[in-house]
């Protein structure tokens, strides 16, 4: 028999981008689990500023349009699912500070802000799904970890929008109290702007002190070297 001739495209499904939908909640409702609970977690990377977990139950029969992971979205299609969330699902928020971040570290505090959310949901959850690798420990049910959760299922999605809508607006507000970082711009990233900052007034109290570079010692860099040359 003749060899196969390789395609010489790649196939579609693995470029076409991944759209979110609801079979992850409803295999788990034919399992026997419902409500199922969506949770995702916005601000892990930044220098400053708390870490926000949402948790979100859709109602199966008024879906916002339109949800994706929120990195996908524009600022103002974050504002308006944001709003439409809010009205349609039940959804609840939590977050760990600065402080809680340095006393720990930004996973544990990661998670422990996702467990209280899914905890304080005025729903108890039957089930959650999480994005990433880890579902939360001290849960009151059981769940399963998506990788690009926020990619494949719409509860995660509309978490992580509510999770990022709300800490940018957390950072806006800060940047009232302390304007010399420019929290508004970047909501706390180690941007150009905020590192000069930094460099110029000193960390303020929403810093981590023990994310590099503002962390001191042999395993971070001093504050003369934030400035890029």
């Amino acid at each position: 028999m003749k060899p196969r001739t390789p395609p010489d495209s790649p196939l579609l499904f693995d470029t076409a981008p991944l759209v979110p939908d609801f079979r992850l909640e409803l295999k788990a409702r034919k399992a026997g689990h419902w409500p199922v609970a969506g949770a995702d977690e916005a601000g892990r990377g930044p220098l400053a500023g708390p870490v926000v977990a949402a948790a979100v139950i859709l109602d199966p029969k008024r879906i916002p349009e339109g949800l994706n992971d929120s990195k996908q979205l524009s600022a103002q299609r974050r504002e308006e699912l944001f709003v439409q969330i809010l009205a349609t699902a039940t959804v609840s928020i939590a977050s760990s500070s600065s402080t809680r971040i340095d006393e720990t570290d930004i996973r544990k505090a990661s998670l422990d802000a996702m467990r209280r959310a899914i905890c304080s949901l005025a729903v108890p959850a039957s089930y959650v799904l999480t994005d990433g690798l880890d579902v939360p420990p001290g849960l009151d049910c059981p769940g399963q970890a998506v990788v690009k959760g926020d990619a494949r299922s719409v509860s995660i999605a509309a978490a992580s929008i509510v999770a990022k809508v709300t800490r940018d607006r957390m950072m806006a507000r800060a940047h009232n109290v302390f304007p010399d970082y420019g929290f508004a711009a970047h909501v706390g990233y180690g941007t150009a702007q905020h590192r000069a900052g930094i460099e110029k007034h000193g960390p303020c109290s929403l810093h981590r002190m023990s994310f590099r570079p503002l962390r001191k010692g042999e395993d971070g860099p001093e504050m003369d070297e934030l400035i890029p040359e």
